[in-house]
């Protein structure tokens, strides 16, 4: 017969042996001793696998010589403009240098290498994912129904009235409570993001309307919208550009304004940059993305 206390010592034996091992292989695999998140930053702080947080871009230092380059979203003008002036101030001989010239000239700028960021204001595609594209969004906005100061519709207008207006089934103020007359749809350019984002939030995807009725803008800029709209116009522009404008009124939908939070037409600002990000994207998005960014972006 074989001794139970000859058996238990060998499977003490085994199980030392087992852990020695395991130990062995743990500190030769990872020589700190200390147990990795697999999302741990290389900091040692735990980042989230989600590019697009506060995490991935801590607030650094960065040296006087740094010169950031954004071109993009018109929409994002008064962001990228605060950007600036709290960047620099921050960090003293710093330099920002900002354009707007629309959020799919700033992908391509951004693409050929000409810029470091770009601001954009849709959400990215697919294929431009693919391309290397990732996005941080640094704040939201909400995309108001502007018309002339001087045009009787109503201040509130429904979501199915709207739709109606911009796919070319409502073309006249009467059917809207305002004076008999040809509505005119003062547009933005196709390429704008402003549009395509207006696009998906209030038509679904669906088409414009293609009647005489539509204006299409050559260049993606409210001003121009703004001075278009006359008596019989109506546009869409972001919040911030038109809340304190005296020659336009902006409508709700509803009976909610865009200064809502349940305001039905809201989007989300990016900034844009190639992945991996540079030490000096890095610094900026971790400054815009910081409580002290955040205050100066708004």
């Amino acid at each position: 017969m074989s001794n139970p206390n000859s058996s238990s010592i060998v499977n003490i034996l085994i199980t030392v042996g087992l852990l020695a091992g395991g130990g062995w292989w743990f500190l030769t695999k990872n020589p700190g001793g200390i147990a990795e998140s697999p999302n741990s930053g290389a900091d040692g702080r735990v980042t989230s696998s989600d590019s697009n947080t506060v995490a991935t871009f801590p607030s650094i230092a960065v040296p006087d010589t740094t010169q950031v380059r954004i071109d993009g979203a018109t929409s994002m003008v008064t962001i990228n403009k605060n950007l600036k002036t709290g960047f620099e101030t921050k960090f003293p001989g710093a330099k920002i240098l900002t354009k707007s010239s629309g959020s799919e000239p700033g992908l391509k700028a951004l693409q050929a290498g000409n810029i470091d960021l770009a601001a954009v204001s849709r959400p990215l595609t697919p294929q431009e994912e693919a391309q290397g594209l990732k996005s941080v969004a640094v704040s939201k906005d909400a995309l108001a129904l502007v018309v002339g100061i001087d045009n009787s519709v109503p201040s509130t207008l429904t979501s199915a009235q709207i739709v109606g207006i911009f796919n070319g089934s409502i073309d006249n103020w009467e059917k809207l409570g305002g004076k008999a007359g040809k509505i005119r749809i003062v547009n933005r350019p196709a390429a704008s993001g402003t549009r395509q984002v207006f696009q998906d939030l209030v038509l679904k995807g669906a088409a414009f309307g293609t009647s005489a009725n539509f204006i299409t803008l050559p260049r993606d800029a409210t001003t121009p919208l703004l001075q278009a709209l006359g008596a019989d116009g109506i546009g869409y522009a972001t919040y911030a550009q038109v809340a304190a404008q005296t020659t336009i009124r902006v409508l709700s939908v509803g009976g909610i304004a865009p200064s809502q939070s349940e305001y039905p037409y809201l989007r989300s600002l990016l900034y844009v940059y190639k992945n991996p990000p540079s030490p000096t994207v890095k610094a900026v998005l971790g400054y815009a993305l910081s409580p002290q960014g955040q205050t100066a972006i708004k």
